[in-house]
Order: C-alpha cells, then structure tokens, then sequence
C-alpha cells in the first residue's frame, strides 16, 4: 500500500477510544478524471466532472467534520490510490479501504469493517450530495447513538438513498436489493421490515448523478432555490458553487 496522507484504519486492530463517536464514512472513488461522476458527461468534460466530484468531497467532509459525536472516514477505492486525497479532507479524517464486488457487498463490507474498527454505530454517506443539511446528519448520529432505530435510512428523491445507518452490521438491509433503480429505498425498507429492523428515515435529499440533477444543484447554489421536495434549506456547499460559478460561464460560453 502507497503512503497515505491520512491514516488508514484496520479492522484488525480494533480501537477501545472510538466506542462513543458514530462513524460517518462517505463511499468514495479516488478521484481520477473519467473515473468518477462520468454520466455528468455531457455536459460536462471527463476533467469538469472530476473536478466537480473533488468538490463534492470537500464541502460533504467538512459538513461532516461538524457533527457532534461524528467520526469522519472515506470508504474508498481502489486501494493505492490514496494519495489522491491529500489536501481534500479534515485533518481530522481517516481512510478505510472498500472491499467486496457487488455494491450491496461493498456497502455490508464497510459496515462490518468499520463497526469492526470499533465505532459505536456507522453512517454510510454517497458523495453524490453536497448539500445534504448538516440537521440531517446529526439527526441520524443522534437516533444511532440513542439506540432509538436498527437502521436509518436518508431517502433520495429518484427513490434511492444518501446515507444508511447502523448500529450492527445487519445484512438484510443489503440483500436482495435492485441496485440503481427507483426501488431501492422501498426494497431496503421492505427487506428491514421482515427482518425485524426499525428504521428511521431522515429528510429526503438528491444525488447528483445526471445533467437534471445538476440542473437542480445549480438552481439551489447559484440561484437559491431549494428543492421542490425540501422541508428546510441545504448545506451552503462553498466550494460546490464557487465551480459551478466557472462551469456555468464555461456552459454559456
């Protein structure tokens, strides 16, 4: 493994300190260009859309930094690729390699891993959302951290998630699940149901993985819109909007 600008934790070697913080771990691919956020392109170039991811990460990890009790993490692949992340992240967070092929495998890998580690509970969070509220992610740390649900669960708008919670690394919530659908909240929820899993759900929020739901990002940022489905205002995302400032010049150019 290359050297790393933050340290990498082993779930081989618990860690006693961390039992009373909840881990808040965003599922991240080292950010290369046409390797991550490619269907923003078009309309965005491959070196626009990776640009833009490493903003993402920015403004979601020091949302995160923020949360009381919170312990911030990337989830990331592929293992050597470390490096990339210097100068994006808090100081204070630390790196976890994802392991598994499948989606749903990867996602119940970091769980494992991490609670493993010695977490009391785990947030994993997409990096497809800069402005999830800072509300929603100490609500979620708080219903963990007060055992008050099994799961939680951060609905997406297109009928996905941001974020899911847990206190053990239950499998259910990542079997059986059509991945990349409209479905996937319901199916999890349906999945936590007949395994006897309390869920609780969090605000709805969106990814942006598509040139609607950029469109979307851009009115909230840029043009203080919230969205349609919101029930309070967004993370103020700095470091999202001021490129997108540069990208809407580029796009109109």
């Amino acid at each position: 493994m290359t050297d790393s600008p933050y340290p990498i934790l082993d779930p081989a070697y618990p860690i006693p300190a961390l039992k009373h913080l909840c881990a808040l771990a965003v599922m991240a691919k080292a950010p290369r260009p046409g390797k991550v956020k490619t269907r923003l392109s078009p309309p965005l170039t491959l070196e626009q859309t990776a640009a833009l991811n490493i903003r993402f990460l920015r403004d979601t990890t020091e949302n995160l930094a923020a949360v009381p009790f919170g312990a911030g993490l990337i989830s990331y692949t592929p293992v050597g690729d470390e490096g990339l992340f210097e100068g994006l992240l808090p100081e204070t967070f630390a790196l976890v390699p994802q392991r598994g092929e499948a989606f749903g495998e990867r996602l119940l890998a970091a769980a494992e891993d991490i609670l493993a580690i010695g977490y009391a509970a785990v947030c994993l969070i997409d990096s497809d959302s800069p402005t999830v509220p800072h509300a929603a992610f100490a609500e979620a740390v708080a219903i963990l951290r007060g055992e008050k649900a099994d799961v939680v669960l951060g609905p997406s708008h297109d009928g996905g998630y941001y974020l899911i919670g847990l206190r053990h690394p239950h499998p259910e919530p990542f079997q059986n699940i059509t991945w990349s659908t409209g479905s996937v909240l319901e199916e999890t929820i349906q999945q936590c149901r007949q395994a006897n899993l309390k869920v609780h759900l969090l605000p709805t929020w969106y990814d942006v993985d598509d040139a609607a739901t950029l469109t979307i990002l851009e009115s909230e940022l840029l043009h203080g819109k919230p969205p349609a489905f919101a029930t309070f205002g967004g993370y103020p995302a700095p470091h999202t909007k001021a490129l997108l400032t540069t990208l809407t010049v580029v796009q109109q150019a």
